[in-house]
């Protein structure tokens, strides 16, 4: 646990009352040593596993996905698709386990509920005038609210990363506040855009910020900016909920999100959950991959390892 969260412990609960003592935290967290960050991650992620292992961390991996898709042509039609496809990934296959979620826009989330009615598989909504966040408040806690009544139970809502980088911490803090109360009982994920934070110290204050806030899980990315997930930005959020949970006896989860694509990619990430949280994190419920493409080249992996031989793309269906 970090000096600044040790001492913190008991004022924590007060923090979003002022700027001043929100910024006054935030500025007093501990700076990434950004080249510790980066070499760290880069030896965690040269960890290789095999056989059995690896098997069991493709299924794994496979329970961690958020299936998605965010595309302006997205159609009814598509979309259930994509949520057949959620809860059997390889119809060949029974024992392929099911994903972590569908995540859709607001509009599209009546069609999906429709597929994943009682099946275990949760539905995830963007929300908040996603990728942008610019909207005002009302509008971002409409479209939530909407989200949520048609059938989402958790929300990934992005912050004002034009507020936070002025420096304005509680307008980012109160936005949170409000769009978790507007989610009811579906879960809350924070995507912080690290693409555009600049430094590894922002996206630190940013993920403490996020889950002093309320929210459930930290998330990196929109995925509709050029720079998206990356290992050393994710060991800095994967630093922060373990600190915060140190300091609070809360726990959040985090979710890389955007150019994640390879199953070599998935395990990197799961191998440095695993060396910087420990095993707590290592469940669908604490983590989880945002992506389109990198389900595909799980099942080929998943299938080469089962049965010796390596299907193509063409095996399973393009999402």
């Amino acid at each position: 646990m970090t000096a600044t969260a040790t001492s913190a412990r008991s004022d924590l609960s007060g923090l979003g009352r002022s700027e001043t003592a929100l910024r006054t935290f935030l500025h007093g967290l501990p700076g990434v040593d950004q080249v510790g960050a980066e070499q760290r991650a880069a030896q965690l992620g040269t960890r290789s596993i095999k056989t059995t292992a690896k098997a069991q961390a493709i299924d794994l991996a496979i329970r961690m996905v958020d299936l998605t898709t965010l595309e302006g042509a997205d159609t009814p039609g598509k979309v259930r698709a994509l949520a057949a496809k959620a809860l059997r990934p390889d119809p060949a296959d029974p024992s392929c386990p099911h994903v972590g979620a569908v995540c859709v826009y607001p509009a599209m989330v009546p069609h999906v509920a429709e597929v994943l009615a009682g099946s275990g598989v949760h539905l995830a909504s963007v929300a908040t005038a996603f990728p942008s966040g610019q909207a005002p408040l009302e509008v971002k806690l409409a479209d939530t609210r909407a989200a949520v009544a048609a059938g989402a139970d958790e929300i990934d809502m992005v912050i004002n990363r034009g507020a936070f980088l002025s420096g304005r911490f509680k307008e980012v803090y109160d936005e949170i506040v409000a769009t978790k109360e507007a989610c009811g009982d579906a879960h809350l994920k924070v995507i912080l855009e690290t693409g555009e934070l600049a430094t590894y110290d922002n996206v630190r204050r940013a993920s403490w910020l996020a889950m002093l806030a309320g929210g459930d899980f930290i998330k990196t990315s929109t995925g509709k900016v050029p720079v998206a997930a990356t290992l050393p930005v994710t060991l800095v959020m994967l630093e922060a909920v373990r600190d915060f949970r140190d300091a609070t006896g809360r726990q959040v989860g985090v979710k890389p999100a955007g150019g994640i694509k390879t199953t070599k990619d998935a395990i990197k990430y799961l191998v440095m959950v695993n060396e910087t949280v420990g095993a707590d994190w290592l469940d669908p419920d604490w983590f989880r991959f945002g992506a389109s493409s990198l389900l595909n080249d799980l099942l080929m992996q998943r299938t080469k390892l089962t049965t010796g031989v390596y299907s193509g793309p063409d095996y399973f269906t393009l999402d």
